[in-house]
């Protein structure tokens, strides 16, 4: 197995030193021999390695740094007065060495490199990156991306070319063509299956003819059997501005209540109160941690309250908060009932019934792409001059559009929702989660919450914090950048992906290596 990390150990960097020495004195005569073998960059504390290693062996590495002056500016002046104006656009790094060991150039390690480097240079918000290339590899590099940008330096046994690689030059680089396959165990985007990327190709429709006033009343039927709600209103956003409409109606029953929290997401929701200026009190519990029934009940029993708003799928920790049993609590003290079901709704079935509002969105488990918001209700909401006319709920009874719905967002949401029929994409979410049960057992992997859902899994990792980010040097991208999730190092995978087996199965390959690799 071929796989990417950051070097960062001083194991790591000796192997580099060998690999240096080999390649820059024993290869090509650019220093003088040295009786330990090892070569060390002038600018190792400033450089940053990208390593590509065979299972536990150092393949190949690539070191840049992005501190001045270069040791181009050293022989040319000044790079941008050379640079092309696309190479311009962001900071600047300069790629100090690549090496890749002899028993290894077969093409997949310097591809490998190039991909990594170009990945990792992007994202740190470097827009070009300079290297001095060997005259002997000058093909290669052409083939990675890089490109002349001045006459050649140096003598005639070691002389080089500066060369610049920009993203978009990568991108149309042979080494882009064999670049590894990505895996996503994102909770969204979603990668959307054929039909429904052919749904955002259709002509489309303007928001007020006839035929699209059908289909949103044929999608408006299916979110509620799926619901069991008696109303459903889209808008177009996200589900924070499902939340935002939700808080709204609350905000016009002008009495106090409760939020119920127990992560990042019923956090979210009690700031949104606050900007609301809601009359609330909060009861909060420990991150991954179920609710405490019983004293929630005892402050629903004081009477104070009109309203509970709760997550119901928290996925900042992938915990299943209760519905049925706050159902009942709620109904018992005559409390309204509402709850943020952005991360739940699609993911498994439950029934709506009795609650007074609840959200949901086209993305996450649903599967097209995110920007359809979802608000449910079990009465009937009329319009109120309280509430900024975007976020209005009354103005879209009867099946309204008041505002701009592109035609193509609801089309594909009846596409997705065609995956729903006789409980087939049910069937296979929770059968993904049967699989994700065994393998954390098997692997030794110990999620947040007992309590989970199949649509996201929490883990928190210790022992190895570079984890995630040596991952998605490897091709896995993880949920992990998120502040919530950096604040308590976690780690989320979500299993709403079409590829999630074949992607997990590659992952726990790659983790097992890992693990060893790091002792």
């Amino acid at each position: 197995m071929y796989w990417c990390k950051i070097a960062r150990t001083e194991k790591e960097f000796e192997a580099i030193a060998r690999l240096n020495y080999e390649t820059f004195v024993e290869e090509i005569p650019q220093h003088e021999p040295d009786p330990s073998g090892m070569r060390v960059d002038a600018f190792h504390h400033e450089n940053v390695y990208v390593i590509v290693l065979k299972d536990q062996e150092l393949a190949g590495m690539v070191a840049f740094k992005a501190t001045r002056p270069f040791s181009l500016d050293l022989k040319l002046g000044s790079v941008e007065e050379f640079l092309p104006k696309d190479a311009l656009n962001g900071q600047l790094c300069e790629v100090r060495l690549l090496a890749v060991d002899k028993a290894h150039r077969n093409g997949r390690v310097f591809y490998y490199l190039a991909r990594a480097l170009s990945d990792y240079a992007y994202e740190n918000g470097y827009g070009a990156a300079v290297i001095s290339g060997t005259v002997r590899e000058q093909k290669l590099y052409n083939q990675l991306g890089f490109e002349p940008f001045a006459d050649p330096v140096g003598t005639e046994e070691a002389k080089y070319i500066p060369m610049v690689l920009t993203r978009d030059r990568f991108e149309l680089s042979v080494a882009a063509r064999f670049k590894q396959k990505r895996y996503s165990f994102y909770p969204g985007p979603v990668q959307q299956s054929e039909a429904i990327q052919q749904a955002f190709t259709v002509r489309p429709i303007s928001h007020r003819t006839h035929e699209f006033k059908v289909m949103l009343e044929r999608v408006k039927k299916n979110l509620l059997s799926m619901s069991g709600a008696k109303y459903a209103h889209l808008l177009l956003g996200s589900g924070t501005l499902a939340n935002e409409a939700m808080i709204a109606q609350i905000h016009v029953l002008g009495e106090k209540g409760l939020i119920v929290k127990n992560g990042a997401f019923g956090d979210r929701l009690e700031k949104q109160a606050e900007r609301w200026r809601l009359s609330f009190d909060v009861a909060s519990f420990e991150w991954g941690s179920p609710h405490n029934l019983m004293l929630i009940e005892e402050k629903l029993a004081t009477g104070a309250y009109s309203w509970l708003l709760m997550v119901h799928g928290e996925t900042s920790t992938g915990m299943l908060n209760s519905l049925e049993e706050m159902k009942v609590l709620c109904n018992r003290y005559n409390v309204l009932l509402c709850m943020d079901c952005v991360s739940s709704f699609g993911a498994l079935p439950f029934n709506l019934e009795g609650v007074y509002l609840a959200t949901g969105v086209s993305g996450k488990a649903i599967g097209t792409m995110s920007g359809l918001a979802f608000v449910f209700a079990n009465t009937e909401i009329t319009s109120s001059s309280d509430i900024p006319s975007y976020l209005d709920l009354g103005l879209s009874v009867n099946n309204a559009t008041p505002f701009t719905m592109p035609y193509q967002f609801v089309h594909s949401l009846e596409v997705a929702l065609k995956a729903y029929e006789n409980g087939m994409r049910y069937n296979l979410l929770h059968s993904r989660m049967q699989f994700i049960e065994d393998e954390v057992y098997k692997h030794g992997i110990e999620l947040l919450s007992d309590n989970h859902y199949p649509m996201i899994f929490t883990w928190k990792e210790d022992n190895f914090p570079h984890l995630a980010e040596d991952a998605r040097m490897s091709g896995f991208d993880l949920h992990y950048k998120s502040d919530y999730l950096i604040a308590k190092n976690l780690l989320q995978v979500s299993c709403i992906q079409p590829d999630f087996e074949v992607a997990w199965v590659k992952f726990m390959d790659w983790l097992d290596n890992y693990r060893l690799y790091h002792g």
